[in-house]
């Protein structure tokens, strides 16, 4: 199935929240008795005179299609019932019909499991999100696929948008073909024992992911979850070099390599992850974002627009410099006292604006901590985190001036003063002669 097979989809149907879709897939077919070119998962098999509404029938009559076709052994393997969290159940080395076969697991996560796949047709490893077998995993697959539509149309130069090569509707589970690229960049950070990026491979990757950004607010879309997992490396080739920090804690006859450090052979990403993208419109003002790069505005409920996603970078770029999440909380309260200690007191006009789901955080005008807080591990934990200026200083020795204006700029509380992603890729930290990719 070819992408300009893809059904669209009108842009109305995107501001919706959550967009309720009806059923889209290839795998629904033509009612007997009238002969119809069958259809199997995209790919055309011959005159198949009839498909029988039960799944023992339909599974008959598409294996002995298969097999009259010489195809048996590309054929699908017998169908199972999902996991209780209804993900898709399958064996290594099985067929994703006839056209892909299943050659690895290469991650997890809540909207379901993405496969290493082989492309039997265009003769390449693909990466196939399987997405759970439940409604609302389905619909957000579906605005997935709407926005990588989208992006596509427009993504003549390649703007650090996945690529979608295909999709289609497999025994209930959406299927979302890409391209295949390398690791996020949470599980370079995991795999290297959470050891910071070089100042100017920060860089490289800050310019791309804000030119990604910049690209998707010029169409007037809003990613509104950006984080770590969900910025892929093209490769995952990487280098050992020794790490300045560690080197001079280790003897020199170490022979567990604890004083290198992996970097990355290129610095050329990829954003993923468009089910929670959106169309920007008012009084957007439902939570969005994961937590550790959530916005102020968002944690508040003041309403949100492009400026949440210059946030999320302003805290990634944080990650890629310490090599750990800025704001390692799970609590509002004390997410908002972390940002107070790292950037200073929350504004007035912004506390006063809180929407009643966040006033218990505001008392007399200010911030309800330290007297609001949960337990005095939650009070050490706000307290040992230091201000910006210091935590980039801890880490950067060069460029570190620039590095901090910049970050001063994407992490400023008010939206309507937090630079645009246009106006952060001309900040002389971005801008200045760079080693080429």
């Amino acid at each position: 199935m070819e992408m300009e097979r893809v059904m669209e989809f009108p842009y109305t149907h995107m501001d919706r929240r959550p967009a309720k879709r009806a059923r889209l897939g290839w795998d629904v077919l033509p009612q007997p008795p009238k002969a119809q070119v069958g259809v199997f998962c995209g790919q055309e098999l011959g005159n198949l005179t009839s498909f029988a509404s039960s799944s023992a029938s339909s599974d008959h009559s598409t294996s002995s299609s298969l097999y009259d076709k010489g195809l048996a052994r590309n054929g699908s393997p017998p169908k199972r019932d999902d996991d209780k969290d209804g993900h898709y159940m399958f064996e290594l080395g099985e067929n994703l019909t006839s056209r892909y076969k299943i050659n690895s697991k290469m991650g997890e996560g809540t909207f379901g499991q993405v496969l290493e796949c082989w492309d039997r047709e265009k003769k390449e490893m693909v990466a196939i999100k399987i997405v759970r077998g439940i409604k609302k995993y389905r619909e957000a697959a579906m605005i997935e696929i709407e926005m990588l539509q989208q992006l596509g149309k427009h993504d003549k130069g390649g703007n650090r948008c996945v690529q979608i090569r295909n999709w289609f509707d497999y025994r209930n589970h959406i299927c979302i073909v890409f391209e295949k690229l390398g690791s996020s960049l949470y599980d370079f950070l995991r795999k290297n024992n959470y050891r910071s990026f070089p100042i100017d491979l920060v860089r490289e990757i800050g310019r791309q992911l804000l030119e990604c950004v910049a690209f998707m607010h010029d169409l007037s879309l809003i990613h509104t979850d950006l984080k770590p997992e969900n910025v892929l490396l093209v490769s995952s080739d990487y280098v050992k070099v020794p790490d300045c920090r560690d080197y001079k804690s280790y003897s020199r006859s170490s022979k567990d390599g604890s004083y290198y450090k992996r970097v990355p052979k290129s610095s050329s990403i990829k954003v993923i992850d468009f089910g929670s993208t959106t169309y920007e419109r008012q009084d957007q003002n439902y939570i969005v974002s994961t937590r550790h790069y959530r916005a102020p505005e968002v944690v508040l409920g003041l309403g949100w627009s492009y400026p949440c996603d210059i946030w999320s970078v302003g805290c990634i770029i944080v990650e890629l410099c310490t090599g750990e999440a800025l704001f390692q909380t799970h609590e509002n309260l004390e997410h908002l006292a972390m940002m107070e200690r790292v950037f200073g007191p929350l504004p007035q006009h912004m506390l006063k604006r809180v929407d009643r789901r966040a006033d218990k955080y505001v008392r007399r005008g200010r911030l309800d901590w330290p007297d609001g807080a949960t337990s005095r591990e939650s009070i050490k934990a706000v307290m040992k985190l230091p201000r910006l200026q210091n935590l980039v200083m801890q880490h950067v020795d060069h460029s570190a001036g620039d590095l901090i204006h910049l970050l001063q700029g994407l992490l400023k509380y008010d939206p309507t003063d937090r630079l645009t992603a246009r106006q952060a890729l001309r900040h002389p930290f971005l801008s200045r002669d760079h080693v080429r990719r």
